[in-house]
C-alpha cells in the first residue's frame, strides 16, 4: 500500500493552525485560548499513548490483552456518560447503567462484525477488533448519554401527567411511554443525521484516512458503510437498554414515580 508518511515537522506545521486559533481568541478576548491549548496538548498525549499501546497489542495478538483493552475502553466510556448527566441519576447509577448498556451493545455489534463481515484471523486480532470497537463505542456513548439525560428531564417536566396516569391505574411502562419515546428519539437523532449527511455533506474520518493511505475509494466506501450500519445498530441497542433500565430506576415495583432517586432531588 502506498501512502504519504508524515514526520514531526509536518505535525508541527499543522499545530500552527491551533496556535493561530489561540492567537485569534486572544485578539477577540474570547478567553478560550488556555482551554484550547490544553485540549490540544491532551489530545496529542492521549493519541501518542494509544499509539504505543496499540503497537504493543498488535505484536502480542492475545485475546486476554485485547479483552482487557476493550474493557478499559468501556469503563472510560461509562465515566464519560456519567459526567454528561446534569441532574440525572446519582453518579453510581448513571455509571452502572451507562457502562452495562455500552458493554452489551458494543460487544454484541463488534463480535458480530468480526465473525461475519470482516472475519480476521484470529477474530480477536486487536488490529481489527479495537478500532471497530472504538468507532462503535464513541457513537453509542453519545446516544446513551443523550437518552438518559432526556429521560430524566422529561420525567421531571411531565411529573404531574405521569403521576396522574399512575393514579388512574396505568403501569409504570405505560405512564412513562411518551417520555421513553422522546428519550429514544433524542438518542438516535445524531446517528440518523450522520447517515443522512454522509457522502453529501461530510466524508467520515475512517473513509478519508483509508483514501489518504492509498485504498481505492470504492473499497473505502464499503468499509465506511459497514461502520455506519454497525454504529446505528450499536447506538440503538445501547440507548434502548439504558433508557428502559432508567425507566425502571425512576419507578418502583408499586408503580410509583421515584424522582427522589435522581441527583439533586
Amino acid at each position: 500500500m502506498n501512502y504519504i508518511r508524515l514526520d514531526y515537522w509536518d505535525l508541527g506545521l499543522a499545530a500552527l493552525l491551533l496556535l493561530g486559533v489561540a492567537a485569534l481568541s486572544l485578539a477577540l478576548q474570547l478567553k478560550i485560548e488556555k482551554k484550547l491549548l490544553w485540549a490540544g496538548l491532551r489530545c496529542a498525549l492521549q493519541l501518542a499513548l494509544v499509539g504505543l499501546v496499540l503497537t504493543k497489542l498488535f505484536e502480542l495478538v492475545s485475546p486476554w490483552w485485547t479483552g482487557l483493552a476493550a474493557l478499559a475502553m468501556v469503563l472510560f466510556a461509562g465515566r464519560e456518560i456519567m459526567a454528561r448527566q446534569e441532574r440525572g441519576f446519582e453518579p453510581a447509577w448513571a455509571y452502572g447503567i451507562g457502562t452495562s448498556a455500552m458493554l452489551m451493545a458494543a460487544a454484541l455489534v463488534t463480535i458480530f462484525a468480526l465473525t461475519t463481515a470482516v472475519k480476521p484471523e484470529p477474530w480477536y486480532d486487536p488490529r481489527y477488533a479495537l478500532p471497530l470497537l472504538g468507532m462503535i463505542m464513541g457513537n453509542t456513548m453519545t446516544g446513551v448519554a443523550l437518552g438518559l439525560q432526556r429521560l430524566t428531564e422529561g420525567a421531571r417536566q411531565q411529573r404531574p401527567g405521569i403521576e396522574a396516569l399512575l393514579c388512574l391505574g396505568a403501569t409504570r411502562r405505560t405512564a412513562l411511554l411518551p417520555v421513553t419515546r422522546q428519550a429514544l428519539t433524542t438518542a438516535l437523532m445524531p446517528i440518523i443525521n450522520a447517515l443522512a449527511a454522509t457522502g453529501l455533506v461530510s466524508l467520515p474520518g475512517m473513509m478519508t484516512g483509508q483514501i489518504l493511505a492509498g485504498v481505492e475509494p470504492l473499497e473505502a466506501v464499503k468499509y465506511q458503510l459497514m461502520i455506519m450500519f454497525m454504529i446505528a445498530g450499536g447506538t440503538t441497542l445501547g440507548a434502548v437498554a439504558a433508557v428502559f433500565v432508567g425507566v425502571y430506576r425512576l419507578t418502583d415495583s408499586r408503580d410509583r414515580l421515584r424522582l427522589d432517586r435522581l441527583a439533586g432531588d
